[in-house]
């Protein structure tokens, strides 16, 4: 099976200083592979280059050495087979939550009414009906989330690349998001790549972790497999036995590399 996405051997280097004679690899020699339909979660120390992969993948950067490839494909420019979810919110305070959603569908040259009707739909889906003439200073940090998500899903993306998108979320609103994203991805299973510092919410959600080492020249230490049935529920599925021995396999692959970053931050 062609993977959905690929980054093989991918060093990303920036150059820095007035006479741009500093240099600074964040990550060296990083392979990643996302099948069609799988949830990768990747975890490490702050960092260590977990979203400058991100922004590799969404051809917003492009490495210094190494490939990227999508559905087979070597990728050139911006990735539009790929959504992209942000940690920051990207929500344009002058449009509604409606407007906000179909903005990307209007930039496709699709009708009016055939834009907000499927907005509509999307805002039902993700618990929000009846909400779109709300601004987002009129909507909770949740509720932006949730129409930010409706945002990146209606372009129906066959990738979705999620960048800590729920870490600034009280600790109830957040299983509640991550309930929701849990149900809307398998309804058509997108590939996803999840960052987050937060190694409790990567199992709980994810088919796979990516453990990286602490930067400079971060690389991958680890790659694990979530044997934890599906559906699940986030609250619930930390109580499961099985996610505590392989939250204690993983925890004690990285616990080291979150000691160095944390010393570097330091200095």
């Amino acid at each position: 099976m062609t993977p959905a996405l690929e980054l093989e051997r991918v060093t990303c280097t920036f150059v820095a200083g007035e006479d741009r004679a500093q240099r600074h690899t964040a990550v060296r020699d990083t392979s990643i592979t996302v099948a069609p339909g799988e949830f990768v979660a990747v975890v490490g120390p702050t960092g260590c280059g977990k979203s400058t992969l991100l922004n590799i993948a969404a051809g917003l950067l492009e490495p210094s050495a190494g490939s990227v490839r999508v559905f087979g494909e070597p990728l050139a420019g911006i990735n539009a087979r790929a959504g992209y979810l942000f940690q920051a919110e990207a929500l344009m305070p002058w449009r509604n939550a409606l407007q906000n959603v179909i903005a990307g569908l209007e930039f496709r040259g699709i009708g009016p009414a055939a834009a907000r009707a499927q907005g509509e739909d999307w805002l039902r889906r993700v618990g929000l009906g009846g909400f779109g003439d709300r601004y987002p200073h009129q909507l909770s940090g949740g509720m932006r989330k949730r129409v930010s998500l409706a945002q990146t899903l209606i372009l129906d993306p066959e990738i979705l690349l999620m960048d800590e998108p729920f870490s600034a979320l009280d600790v109830q609103t957040r299983q509640l998001m991550e309930n929701e994203l849990l149900e809307l991805w398998s309804a058509d299973r997108k590939s996803v790549v999840f960052i987050t510092h937060d190694l409790e919410e990567a199992i709980a959600l994810s088919d796979r972790v990516m453990v990286l080492s602490a930067g400079p020249a971060s690389h991958p230490i680890g790659d694990y497999r979530i044997d934890l049935p599906r559906p699940r529920d986030v609250a619930e599925i930390r109580l499961d036995r099985r996610f505590n021995e392989i939250h204690a396999d993983i925890w004690h692959a990285m616990k080291d590399e979150v000691l160095k970053g944390y010393a570097q931050q330091r200095r």
